[in-house]
């Protein structure tokens, strides 16, 4: 290949990335440079003398990211536990912060994540903090802000973190358990809803048309599954889209209306069989995320903010307003506590304890693996009772199904006899 094609390749690979930067006297400029990547145009500047604040490839018509609200990549709790973990690993093994974030940059999967500590890591390189820059994304929890902080502030960042690493490992843990015990029920339910679509689709016609060829008035059932199966085609979609539409409702209601998102959480709390669990669950967190902390030096005040938005139960967080209060006029934790029934007394107790032995953040510790065995236990006989329950409903079912296709035959076996 000759110089000059050589040349029009390498070209043909450059993109276009739109660039603000400053100079050494502080003086700041906006343009587009051509290179193979970012690094590439932050090489581009520093042979300029001066250095990128800002860059971003520029898209042009169809060739821009086309995501639709709700359906793009998101950050989950797993890729959070992920990243914690190996920053809490450079940190401890002694790398630098910029360092560090540009590994995690590199290693991250997580095209959404890997975006924002590639924005974090700019903000860090123009003079900010860590944690004010993480708290410029919605997808770094605050309890992460807040320990960060905590950590920067005290001089042990490394310590915050890999605790907070220990605290996202055992909050994914805890969630995997409880989605894998919850997997055969789901996968029955889709397997009913599938099973009872293809009856109405595919196998009513054929009876229907049997018994019109045989005469005589169908019962009632097998009218109501006949008309079921006439309009599938239109129902089953509208029923999709309407449950689909009422639980984008129902989540929108809960973000918006935080006495809505309290009543809700309540009822959540008093569901028979699940209840139990839920709250325990909720439970977990809030010794799990108060305990980790305060155990980086996080003041009281500003840790029970955090935890109160943290549990995913806004009854937990409003007892949480009631317990910073009483923190405020100079009584312990635990006092307001037992004033709220979602609290066990055993938990109430076992902060009481922790107060007034300075162990407070051991035994929140003691409290949050008790309540995660309970929930696994809680879980795994959740199971055991659903599985009968749901081979129970698919007979049923089937048995529903059957009755109502062949209910007709006693009326044609009665007429045949008459002729």
């Amino acid at each position: 290949m000759s110089a000059p094609a050589k040349a029009k390749t390498k070209a043909s690979k450059d993109r276009t990335f739109a660039y603000e930067a400053v100079d050494l006297k502080g003086k700041r400029s906006k343009g587009t440079v051509e290179a193979r990547d970012e690094s590439g145009v932050a090489a581009a500047l520093k042979s300029q003398g001066v250095t990128a604040l800002f860059i971003q490839e520029t898209g042009k018509g169809l060739q821009r990211e086309i995501t639709l609200p709700g359906f793009g990549p998101k950050v989950g709790l797993k890729d959070l536990a992920v990243f914690s973990r190996q920053f809490a690993t450079m940190a401890t093994s002694g790398l630098s912060l910029l360092r560090s974030l540009t590994i995690l940059e590199d290693q991250t999967e997580n095209q959404v994540l890997a975006k924002a500590v590639r924005d974090v890591r700019r903000d860090i390189e123009t003079g900010q903090s860590l944690s004010g820059a993480l708290g410029k994304h919605d997808i770094f929890p605050p309890i992460m802000v807040a320990m960060i902080r905590a950590g920067e502030t005290g001089g042990f960042l490394d310590k915050a973190l890999e605790r907070l690493a220990q605290n996202f490992e055992k909050d994914a843990n805890l969630r995997a358990k409880i989605k894998s015990a919850m997997t055969y029920p789901v996968i029955v339910i889709c397997f009913s809803l599938l099973m009872i679509t293809g009856v109405l689709i595919f196998i009513v016609p054929v009876f229907e048309h049997m018994f019109a060829n045989l005469g005589g008035k169908l019962p009632l059932p097998t009218q109501i599954m006949v008309t079921l199966s006439h309009n599938a085609l239109w129902i089953l979609p509208v029923t999709a889209v309407l449950a689909f539409a009422a639980v984008k409702g129902i989540r929108s209601k809960l973000k918006q209306d935080p006495a809505w998102r309290l009543r809700f959480d309540a009822l959540k709390l008093r569901v028979p069989v699940f209840g139990t669990l839920f709250t325990k669950i909720a439970i977990s967190r809030f010794a799990r995320n108060l305990g980790t902390l305060l155990s980086v030096g996080v003041p009281v005040m500003q840790a029970l903010e955090v935890v109160g938005g943290t549990t995913g139960n806004a009854v937990i967080g409003d007892a949480m307003k009631d317990v910073a209060n009483s923190v405020k006029q100079g009584q312990p934790m635990s006092a307001p506590l037992g004033d709220h029934p979602v609290f066990p007394q055993m938990v109430v107790q076992m902060i009481e304890v922790g107060e007034e032995t300075g162990q407070i953040s051991a035994m929140l510790d003691k409290i949050s693996d008790f309540y995660d065995h309970e929930v696994e236990t809680a879980t795994e006989s959740l199971t055991a009772a659903i599985e009968p329950l749901m081979v129970v409903v698919m007979g049923a079912l089937i048995g529903v199904m059957v009755i109502c296709l062949y209910l007709p035959m006693f009326s044609i076996y009665q007429n045949i006899g008459n002729q």
